[in-house]
């Protein structure tokens, strides 16, 4: 999520654009719960504090690599690979600024860090509280998960309903524990914060999921906040 969030930052929106389409416009989730005369079930939420372990897929490539995610008094880092593998990159949240550092990525010889102020825990789960709601299914996966599916976007330009020419610039599909939305088990990231990928699309699939918190360290070459 650290580089869906990435995406939004990046593109120089400002903050007060996370929140669009805020609970004065429906949005999928309300019409969801109408269809199926269900409660709307809260949204997901990164939580303060959490650790994890799972995989990092680029199925175009045919690259899946270690991926581990934390969370530590709202600061929070992915890192995907490592040293032996063909990609390895790390995203954080760390004293309200943005950072991302990749240091291996097929074809890619810009490894500088780049950081973008102005962004913390609140501002993704701003973000992530107008995502629409898909709807409960099943991971088929050992153990079998059931979980909440979501879409969250970014669109622009923001134009009322009616023919205009909209550019999708981001979106990400969250699947959430359906007994907790501060869990997460997977998430299908699109558009520009994966321009590294020939598809625009990455996966981040998880096996652990732990409300205990884990380790965030900001690399040596990044600025300091």
């Amino acid at each position: 999520m650290a580089a869906l969030a990435g995406s939004i930052a990046s593109l120089g929106l400002p903050s007060a654009v996370a929140a669009e389409r805020t609970g004065k416009t429906p949005s999928g989730d309300t019409t969801a719960a109408k269809r199926t005369g269900n409660p709307t079930p809260p949204p997901p939420r990164l939580p303060r504090n959490f650790h994890g372990r799972g995989k990092w897929i680029v199925r175009d490539l045919g690259i899946t690599v270690p991926f581990t995610w934390a969370g530590r008094n709202g600061d929070s880092q992915m890192v995907a690979g490592g040293p032996r593998y063909p990609i390895w990159f790390t995203n954080l949240i760390y004293r309200n600024s943005l950072y991302t550092l990749t240091y291996k990525w097929p074809g890619l010889n810009d490894h500088e860090c780049s950081r973008i102020p102005g962004f913390n825990l609140d501002t993704l789960n701003q973000k992530l509280r107008t995502a629409r709601f898909v709807g409960p299914e099943v991971l088929q996966r050992n153990p079998q998960r059931q979980v909440n599916h979501w879409r969250v976007g970014v669109v622009v330009p923001q134009l009322p309903p009616g023919k205009f020419l909209r550019f999708p610039l981001a979106l990400g599909d969250i699947y959430i524990d359906q007994r907790n939305p501060a869990t997460f088990w997977q998430v299908l990231q699109f558009g520009v914060q994966n321009l590294y990928d020939p598809e625009l699309d990455e996966w981040l699939v998880m096996n652990t999921f732990e409300h205990t918190p884990g380790r965030v360290t900001l690399p040596d070459r990044c600025p300091r906040p």
